[in-house]
This record gives structure tokens, sequence and C-alpha cells, in this order.
């Protein structure tokens, strides 16, 4: 698959990463206003243009991961050289049915949710598309699932999506910050807690994917009578550890649909 990226900002790198080195034989392009921060992708076999146009006609693919603001003027751009491709959106915001709009309904037309993990292959991408589209966008729910995860989910998820797929990696990141200014206040030196912290929250995420199991079950297996972990986690939930996280997901919900 030949797959063309208009964005070339921490999202689209992020997914070229992935694609290079977690998903086999496929030809990726980036494009970027200003391409001399993403000239190193060129040593792992990404090209990179300023020209958004750039070898358009031989991709299979087309990802959006550009502003909103940013859309219209893109789009205007590429459709007279674009007949038939595959349009995917990563653009927070924009609906199927307006990308259909835009499109002139000639397109078919896919949206997709990466986070930044993707150049990991540990992204959690939701996907979603019309019915219609069914054909073309299997292919590219293979291709993310070699960076990760890539649920197909119902186009009024999306949002919400963003929230708990993409801003979620801030979220985690956060707690182990915390984690980590916790270990340096019971001795740890900054480096060793931050791995440590780190180390744990991949560990535990593993053991989640793995065991498709609910979280507190695995819990119970860290919880023992009278232990250090159940008073720690008592004492989180008294300073409202759980409610805290829940607000801020869905204030930033509310920031989405304004």
């Amino acid at each position: 698959m030949k797959v063309h990226i208009i964005g070339g900002g921490n999202l689209g790198v992020s997914v070229a990463l992935g694609i290079a080195k977690f998903s086999q034989n496929h030809k990726v392009t980036v494009t970027r206003r200003n391409t001399g921060s993403i000239q190193y992708l060129t040593e792992l076999g990404i090209e990179v243009s300023s020209d958004n146009k750039h070898n358009i006609q031989d991709a299979d693919v087309i990802i959006l991961t550009i502003k909103p603001y940013q859309v219209d003027t893109v789009l205007a751009e590429i459709l007279p050289v674009i007949q038939g491709k595959t349009i995917a959106s990563a653009v927070s915001g924009l609906s199927l049915e307006m990308l259909q709009s835009k499109t002139n309904n000639e397109y078919p037309v896919i949206r997709i949710m990466p986070n930044i993990a993707a150049q990991f292959g540990e992204s959690a991408t939701c996907i979603s598309f019309p019915e219609k589209d069914r054909e073309k966008a299997l292919p590219i729910v293979d291709l993310f699932q070699d960076l990760g995860t890539a649920p197909v989910i119902d186009e009024k998820l999306m949002d919400a999506a963003t929230v708990l797929g993409a801003c979620g990696t801030a979220y985690a990141l956060r707690y182990i910050r915390a984690s980590m200014q916790a270990g340096i206040e019971i001795g740890f030196d900054s480096q060793t807690a931050l791995a440590i912290a780190a180390q744990t929250v991949k560990g535990a995420a593993k053991m989640l994917l793995e065991e498709r199991v609910h979280p507190e079950q695995l819990i119970d297996r860290v919880t023992t009578p009278q232990g250090c972990t159940i008073v720690g986690l008592n004492e989180m939930e008294h300073n409202g550890f759980s409610s805290s996280l829940i607000k801020g997901i869905k204030t930033s919900l509310k920031q989405i649909k304004g």
C-alpha cells in the first residue's frame, strides 16, 4: 500500500514512523510546509516533501493529519488530482458527513483517531467509516492494527475516542509524572523513579490487554488485607483520584463538542 500523509506534525510523523517500523511492504510519503525538522524520516525510507501533491497520484490512501482550519485549503489543492483515492481523516471534529460534503461524495472516506504512540506500535486507533466504503476501509483497519489496536466504532463516539485514546496519552503521562515525583520523595533519584513508574504502567496495561479482565480483578491480586497497597489506594480515592480523572475526561469532551 502507498500511504500519503498530509501534515508532518507530531501525529503525522508518529503514524509514518509506525508504518515504517511495524507494517510491512508499504511506501510512505509525508508532506509538511517546512520539511527541515522531518528530513530524518528519509533514513527510514519515508519520502518527505513540502508539496502536498508530491506523488499523490500514486497513493492508495491519503491520510489527513492537519488542523481543522487547514482542511478546506488542503482539499481544494489536492482534490483535482486524486480521483478515486481513499481519504482517511484524523482531523478532530471533522465528521464523515462533513468530509463527504467537502469532497462532493465522490471519494471513499474514513475517520481515524490514532495517537502518538503509533511510532512505537502501541496506538489505540479508533476507526469509523460509512458502510458503503467498507471494502476500502478494511485495509486501513489492518494497517492501523499493525500500529497497536484499531477498534471500529460508531462515528458518534469518535469525539469520545479522541478524549479517551488521544488526550488519554497525556492523562497517563501525568500519572507517571506524579508517580515519579512521589518516587523521588521516598528516596529514588529522578531517572530511576521514572523508569520504575513507566515500566509499572506498561506492565499493568499489558496484563489488561493480554488477560482481558476488569482492572479490579488485577488490583485484587496486588492488594492484601491491611497491606500497603490498599491503604494507598484508599487514600488516593479519599482525595478524589478516580473522580478527578473522570471529571477531566468529561471536561475534555465538552471542549471538543463546543
